[in-house]
């Protein structure tokens, strides 16, 4: 997943400076002209990190999407926190460009100065009294009652793209990839194979933002919608059979299905990754998409439905009109 943004040469400074300077908490950045931007530099009032936090609610909006790094382990490498601030007020185009860059900041200031990624939606998430009370209960790891987590660990991620089956990536472009299962990539390079009715199905995990293999499986065109999940945003890739001129015809088919009722954050995550995968599956892979389906349930997709967008158009034509005489209607 990627947004082809990032980070300025300004917030570059601005985090150097922050690791050097006891003087400072933390930094709130934007996005801003298509870069990563600083906005407002957070005062290290005390040593005690939850002090600090009020001092955050006069910096940011319930209605601006933004970055939050903060120094939490004091006279420790890897003693920061980046926080992908997204509040459920802020506009659409802000929401989407800050959750699929977050991964792309954390990377260019160093994966490794980051012990956590957070995401919150909720400004009390992330004042002293949330923190005490996931800390207390042992959330460390996310000032968060009922949003979803976001990466399990960046360093982890890392750890997986340098190595293993499991670690393989499907090169998205830029600077940002996405780490695919080993069982996934498998399930994608065998559908070189044309064989007829074969359907895999993907998922993204929201903690890794990983693409994982969900099943592999044999339908025809009318079982399609009802072997893809109404319930969980999916992926999936079919290879439809028909008959052109007397030759028969495999095109691969891209379905994306995502359920209006999932969370906020589980539909960007789908939505915005959707361009860099479809990419990573021609390029990396070398499939070519012959058709590309978007909807909210595979109940959409019919066999009628796949059957039209593969007929030929047949083209009226009118016959010559002979003009009406002057005066008649």
């Amino acid at each position: 997943m990627q947004s082809g943004i990032s980070v300025s040469k300004e917030l570059q400074d601005a985090f150097q400076e922050l690791v050097s300077s006891p003087a400072q908490r933390g930094i709130v950045a934007i996005i801003k002209s298509e870069a990563i931007t600083p906005l407002h530099v957070l005062p290290a009032s005390s040593p005690d990190f939850l002090s600090d936090l009020s001092s955050l609610r006069t910096l940011l909006s319930d209605n601006q999407a933004a970055y939050i790094l903060l120094r939490r382990y004091e006279n420790a490498p890897d003693g920061y926190v980046a926080i992908t601030y997204v509040p459920d007020a802020a506009p659409v185009r802000q929401k989407m460009l800050h959750a699929s860059t977050r991964l792309s900041l954390v990377r260019e200031l160093g994966a490794e100065r980051f012990r956590e990624t957070l995401f919150a939606t909720e400004l009390r998430d992330l004042e002293k009294d949330g923190w005490e009370r996931h800390d207390a209960s042992g959330a460390l790891k996310a000032p968060l009652s009922e949003e979803e987590e976001t990466l399990k660990g960046v360093r982890d991620a890392e750890a997986e793209a340098r190595g293993g089956t499991e670690g393989r990536r499907l090169e998205t472009g830029g600077k940002l990839s996405m780490a695919i299962s080993g069982d996934a990539r498998s399930a994608l390079e065998n559908l070189k194979e044309e064989t007829s009715g074969k359907l895999v199905q993907l998922s993204i995990d929201p903690r890794t933002e990983s693409i994982e293999l969900v099943s592999v499986g044999d339908v025809d065109a009318s079982s399609l919608a009802p072997a893809i999940s109404d319930t969980e945003s999916r992926y999936s890739l079919f290879r439809y059979s028909y008959t052109s001129g007397g030759t028969n015809v495999l095109p691969l088919i891209f379905i994306s299905s995502c359920p209006s009722n999932l969370k906020v954050r589980d539909r960007m995550l789908h939505a915005s990754s959707k361009a860099g995968f479809l990419s990573a599956v021609n390029k990396d892979v070398g499939l070519a998409i012959a058709r590309k389906f978007e909807v909210t349930s595979p109940t959409e997709i019919s066999q009628s439905t796949i059957e039209d967008e593969f007929t030929p158009k047949q083209e009226q034509k009118q016959g010559f009109l002979r003009p009406k005489k002057p005066g008649k209607r």
